[in-house]
């Protein structure tokens, strides 16, 4: 049976917060009840995710680990990490703040709800392909300065906008923290990508400098339509699944998933063309954006995957999607482009690609925009 492959990356995991606190009793009891196991229960976190914590070992990733990365991402386009260096308590704490806003009541959470002009924010309308999805998000930008506010300019965005926040006691705080670890473990792989194309480890650091437009997304896959019946009568029809098949427009995506499952990456030798990538105790999925598609010259696969609806339990997952400044122009790196061959993409100005890709989100503005409409 094919499986989505598993890389040791051999850090270690950096100390974090303690554990956000419910705003209640009840938020608490559905907190605890829906935790996943690795969350839960230490025994079922490997070893290599224990909170002896220290700094990461390096910032630049060892021979072994850029030729793992590299084969996962030219093969899949989907890969599992261990030893990732995020610490297990502060996923932990990510996770009950996560279930605690989403057993919040609708109308409490759509009071963050997020516009086409700011993209921040609560959404239980979310279009992937021009097909509804079957989940409700909360979106929340990276915070290069969390002492500010985040109408500051040095937080807000000119187009995805700033973050809108629930009144749970620790939630920003949290999701600050895993922000910053989810950032460095970006850079981390980062460089492994650059390493595994020729390229220098740092090549394409200037694009993720202060400023760049990463953002985590908090998802709830539930069971059944959160909209009622006139609501779901006025907007787009659900489609057949909870999250309809699709590549990340960034460079790469750094995922948790719960225990329950659903996840698929779509590959020649899959049953039916698809692959499970199946929840491991401990590990974070990463898969390759359509960005590393383009600077690779498609020697990496931006995979397309999906989740598939479910009929027994709900579903969370927290991915965040690495994203450079918006100024950031990208295309096939010299490295990339081989004796005889040329580059398969014109230049894309990641500005206007997130923008278009921002409003398809959003609402059912015609044909999605993709990396195939700039090929040579």
């Amino acid at each position: 049976m094919i499986e989505v492959p598993i890389v040791d990356l051999g850090r270690r995991a950096s100390p974090s917060l303690s554990p956000v606190s419910p705003a209640s009793p009840a938020d608490a009891a559905a907190s605890e009840s829906a935790m996943p196991k690795s969350a839960m229960d230490d025994s079922s976190v490997s070893d290599s995710t224990t909170p002896e914590s220290t700094v990461p070992d390096s910032t630049v990733p060892g021979s072994e680990v850029v030729e793992a990365v590299a084969d996962a991402s030219a093969r899949f386009g989907f890969f599992q990490v261990v030893n990732h260096g995020l610490a297990p308590e502060l996923l932990d704490s990510v996770w009950v703040a996560t279930r605690t806003f989403f057993a919040r009541p609708q109308a409490e959470k759509r009071r963050l709800q997020r516009s086409k002009t700011n993209a921040r924010g609560f959404y239980d309308r979310e279009l992937t392909k021009n097909r509804r999805d079957l989940k409700e998000v909360l979106d929340i930008g990276q915070i290069p300065c969390p002492e500010l506010g985040d109408d500051h300019p040095a937080n807000a965005q000119p187009v995805d906008g700033q973050n809108q926040w629930p009144a749970i006691d620790g939630f920003r705080d949290t999701m600050v923290s895993y922000l910053s670890a989810c950032e460095e473990l970006s850079l981390f792989l980062l460089s492994a990508f650059c390493l595994g194309l020729g390229e220098p480890a740092r090549a394409l650091h200037s694009g993720f400098a202060p400023g760049h437009t990463s953002f985590l997304r908090l998802n709830h896959y539930p069971l059944d339509d959160q909209l009622n019946p006139a609501e779901a009568a006025q907007t787009t029809p659900l489609g057949d699944m909870a999250l309809h098949h699709h590549s990340d427009a960034g460079a790469l995506t750094v995922l948790a998933q719960d225990e329950v499952g659903g996840l698929q990456v779509a590959h020649p030798d899959g049953p039916s063309g698809w692959v499970d990538v199946a929840p491991v105790p401990g590990a974070l999925v990463i898969n390759t954006g359509d960005m590393m598609q383009v600077w690779s010259n498609d020697r990496y696969r931006a995979a397309l995957h999906r989740v598939l609806p479910r009929t027994d339990r709900v579903r969370f997952s927290l991915p965040y999607f690495f994203n450079p400044s918006y100024d950031t122009t990208y295309a096939p790196l010299a490295s990339s482009v081989g004796a005889g061959d040329q580059p398969h993409y014109r230049p894309i100005t990641w500005g206007d690609f997130r923008q278009a890709r921002a409003d398809g989100d959003f609402a059912d503005y015609g044909t999605e925009i993709q990396i195939s409409d700039y090929q040579t």
